[in-house]
């Protein structure tokens, strides 16, 4: 399917100068892609500091799951009593990323919303496959909440976000923290999320053009975070699509664009979100893809 036909037109000028991306097929080209993609994110990163936000890098200790994780913290410059949380999952398909890598964004979160962001850098594919990167941002996660006086932070006002395969793991750690009963989240923002690893969608089959996020970086991706586990019984902590319920998810926001290969399964969850009772926010933004690169 050509997307650019229908793309929006201010966007489309920007993405015909993309330039199509190698698919990684083994460990060593994983790496080599996240290592190009960090070296674009640290030159994107030497833009001008924001001066009214503090970003301080913090360790979560290990727990009998997870080695030491750490999180990059964001915080107002002035800030008067117990400010809400956001914890932060970043994205890049499961295997690429860094928690440094949206400071633009979460720096405009903490001064609009006037709250606490909390980015973490868990552990990735495909060295790493799940449960290692959840079980890393659910020790963020209780962490967080456990030591939220001394952080400046409303425990009863946590919340949690990520995007793309940040998206997906912000919407599982969500399903986990309601299963396990130790942290409750007011609110959870799961954007343009990867959901479900069986790309049985219409819009997982439409989007084959390699300078977007396509059927076959996805599929690789996938491959590598699920590791040895049965594609028949992966875990809905994996692909929060599989949950057979959704009740008892806190509160909603969910985006995504209707040229990304993830739209329908975005799409598909909210529509369960809503029939399990949850109070939900949803938006398909019209002619909107995704970047693979930054």
């Amino acid at each position: 399917m050509d997307i650019t036909t229908t793309m929006d037109s201010e966007l489309r000028v920007a993405y015909e100068q993309f330039p199509s991306n190698a698919i990684p097929q083994n460990t060593n080209e994983f790496v080599a892609f996240r290592k190009a993609q960090d070296e674009e994110l640290a030159q994107m990163n030497e833009l001008p500091k924001n001066e009214h936000v503090v970003i301080e890098e913090r360790v979560v200790p290990p727990t009998l799951t997870t080695p030491e994780v750490p999180v990059r913290i964001y915080t107002p410059m002035s800030r008067t009593g117990l400010l809400p949380a956001l914890l932060w999952t970043h994205g890049g398909g499961f295997f690429a990323g860094n928690s440094a890598m949206d400071d633009p964004l979460l720096c405009r979160f903490v001064e609009e919303v006037e709250c606490i962001v909390v980015s973490v850098e868990y552990r990735l594919a495909p060295e790493h496959p799940f449960p290692a990167g959840i079980d890393d941002c659910y020790a963020a996660l209780t962490w967080l909440a456990t030591n939220a006086q001394e952080l400046g932070v409303n425990r009863d006002r946590l919340a949690i976000a990520g995007n793309s395969a940040g998206g997906g793991t912000s919407a599982a750690v969500a399903l986990m923290a309601r299963d396990r009963g130790e942290v409750n989240l007011c609110f959870q923002m799961p954007l343009y999320a990867c959901l479900d690893d069986r790309h049985i969608t219409s819009s997982s089959h439409e989007i084959t053009d390699a300078r977007t996020w396509s059927r076959e970086i996805s599929l690789q991706s996938w491959a590598a975070y699920l590791g040895t586990d049965s594609k028949d019984d992966v875990s809905p902590y994996a692909a929060p699509n599989r949950a057979s319920n959704l009740a008892g998810l806190p509160p909603t926001y969910m985006m995504v664009g209707d040229h990304d290969l993830l739209r329908d399964e975005n799409i598909a969850y909210a529509n369960r979100l809503m029939q399990a009772g949850c109070q939900l926010n949803s938006m398909s933004i019209q002619g909107l893809f995704m970047l693979l690169r930054y």
